[in-house]
């Protein structure tokens, strides 16, 4: 039997190369690889893009739509990491953990990747509008904290440079202006009426996130505690190997570390707070369950392969 044939359109971004370490020593897929002197010729790719079982896009969001437009090998599958497809009724969103989600992506002939705190704020908010324990027209605040190779190339290179900004020390808020390209899918994946306003902040540290979904109790519907959310969660993602539900008296620090998770594929949930108020987090890695780890965790599903096979679990 065949190996399935893989390409990566923009295997030189950041998700790109991540998704080419990982599959690169499989030996159940076969990579189908540019000539670097020809990646940017339309026609050369449109010839990868057609020949592949399984394509791969790693690219800005316009570049992403275009290459969709030259595959007319109705066979070849598509997983898009760009933002693109997210919403979009066509396309499968690629989070197998939320209910129903695995069944299409197995069966899906494209899948849209989610983004990395879109993968942290649905893991806590669309299991509560599921149960019916947020109602869709709330109003949500959701902050995070991530690592800069969330911010793409030019960030990295700053943040990497030897003589860099001292400012680029601490940890710095960004789209002040409370749009973000990740807003649509929360809202539309999450199924709430609008989205979050949403906080992020880019770190000095390359890898790892944390999102938190702080909510007063009496936004919630009918009366909760932190025992009924952990039960809840407990449930929602029992039998998970990738979504995790940590330990009732975690962190035992008192503190939720940000980068604990850089380099593995799994998502970590705590469930905090007092009486009238709860604190909800998802950690991750940016590049792992926030990209590259659910690119080949969906590739896995897609493909028939074992679903966690070269994750790091």
């Amino acid at each position: 039997m065949s190996k399935p044939k893989i390409y990566i359109d923009g295997q030189e971004g950041t998700t790109g190369l991540q998704i080419y370490d990982r599959l690169g020593a499989r030996e159940d897929i076969e990579l189908l690889l540019i000539d670097p002197a020809k990646r940017k010729e339309t026609e050369e790719r449109r010839k990868l893009l057609n020949a592949a079982d399984l394509v791969f896009l790693c690219l800005p969001d316009g570049a992403a739509v275009e290459a969709v437009s030259l595959i007319e090998n109705e066979n070849t599958r598509v997983i898009d990491c760009s933002t693109a497809h997210r919403t979009d009724p066509d396309w499968v969103y690629g989070f197998p953990e939320l209910h129903g989600q695995r069944e299409k992506i197995i069966t899906a002939k494209r899948v849209a990747n989610p983004g990395c705190y879109a993968t942290g704020f649905l893991s806590l908010a669309r299991p509560l509008v599921e149960k019916g324990v947020l109602s869709p027209k709330v109003r949500l605040t959701c902050h995070a904290l991530s690592g800069y190779t969330g911010a793409g190339k030019k960030a990295i290179a700053q943040y990497t440079d030897r003589d860099r900004d001292p400012e680029l020390d601490s940890p710095r808020h960004y789209a002040v202006t409370l749009s973000h390209k990740h807003l649509p899918e929360m809202a539309a994946v999450a199924g709430l009426e609008r989205p979050p306003l949403f906080t992020p902040m880019i770190c000095g540290y390359p890898q790892g996130m944390v999102v938190t979904l702080p909510l007063w109790a009496e936004e919630l519907e009918g009366k909760q505690s932190i025992e009924i959310l952990r039960e809840l969660y407990g449930g929602y993602y029992a039998g998970s190997v990738v979504v995790e539900l940590r330990p009732a008296d975690a962190p035992t620090c008192g503190f939720i570390g940000s980068n604990n998770l850089a380099g593995r594929d799994i998502l970590q949930i705590f469930v905090n707070g007092r009486e009238e108020q709860f604190l909800l987090s998802a950690r991750l890695d940016n590049l792992g369950k926030g990209a590259s780890g659910a690119a080949v965790q969906n590739m896995n599903l897609m493909l028939g392969f074992e679903e966690t096979k070269g994750l790091a679990l």
